[in-house]
């Protein structure tokens, strides 16, 4: 019982502290939310951070094996023609991923 109390309130404490990083930039850059830095990273910032996001999962993609690959090819064509067509990045992330979790799980593209 004494660790129900315990584990409880080590999750009060975790959420109190997320809440309070997630709410804390806010309320010290209110002031200073125009500035022309903040602009610049806020409109930049983003598509580099998925362009990182795509090197790194990339990074270990080989062409000269056949095997290597489509699955991950797929689903990245997958992602760009939905977002083509929506322009929904949720929406885009969803079908690539479940494309590239079916085609990773399946043996479709096995020889």
């Amino acid at each position: 019982m004494q660790d129900s109390y315990y584990l409880l309130l080590v999750i009060i404490v975790m959420a109190i502290a997320t809440f309070i990083t997630r709410v804390l930039p806010f309320i010290i850059l209110y002031k200073v939310r125009d500035h022309p830095m903040l602009v610049y990273l806020g409109r930049y910032l983003p598509p580099v951070m998925m362009v990182l996001l795509l090197i790194y999962c990339f990074r270990d993609l080989r062409f000269s094996a056949l095997s290597d690959g489509p699955a991950e090819l797929l689903a990245l064509a997958l992602v760009v023609a939905v977002h083509l067509w929506r322009a929904n990045a949720l929406l885009s992330i969803m079908a690539g991923t479940g494309l590239y979790m079916f085609l990773s799980q399946s043996a479709l593209l096995v020889s």
